[in-house]
């Protein structure tokens, strides 16, 4: 049995390097890449000559290395040079608008400086009034579907 397990060992290495990089492909997380490259030292431990078992130790300890060692570093490399620029929900706190229908505690409509027009809600951190349509706003929260916002001058100081 150990030479079977020894002559055919490389075909189990090259399938679980090709499953483990596939699935890499489609997580994109680097963790299955290093197990991939762990893997492929135990290949070339087993065309070296390597027992199935030394093959088994090599490829488990490259892979433990390669995923403390190089993947930390590697993550905190490839997200330093992420794109800064709020997008979404979080680029629309902090936006500027004016009223198009009346905003109270109940709600009503704003159309943000980005052309977009929101049902909005006053904030419950001001005191409750209406705010007409004309006045400015400004969005501190999105709650869902709607803007929490208060009025441009209280914001202001």
């Amino acid at each position: 049995m150990d030479t079977f397990i020894a002559d055919y060992a490389w075909i189990v290495w090259l399938v679980l390097i090709l499953l483990f990089v596939t699935i890499e492909m489609m997580t994109l997380e680097l963790t299955f890449l290093m197990i991939a490259l762990g893997s492929l030292g135990g290949l070339v431990a087993g065309l070296l000559g390597a027992p199935w078992w030394l093959q088994l130790v090599i490829a488990a300890l490259l892979a433990l290395v390669l995923l403390l060692g190089i993947k930390p570093p590697l993550l905190r490399a490839l997200k330093r040079g992420g794109d800064p620029t709020k997008s979404n929900v979080d680029a629309l706190v902090g936006l500027g608008g004016s009223v198009v229908k009346s905003v109270e505690g109940a709600g009503g409509l704003v159309r943000l400086a980005n052309g977009e027009t929101w049902t909005a809600r006053l904030s419950p951190t001001v005191p409750q009034h209406v705010i007409e349509p004309g006045e400015r706003v400004v969005v501190i929260a999105i709650d869902g579907a709607t803007a929490v916002v208060t009025p441009a001058e209280r914001n202001a100081s």
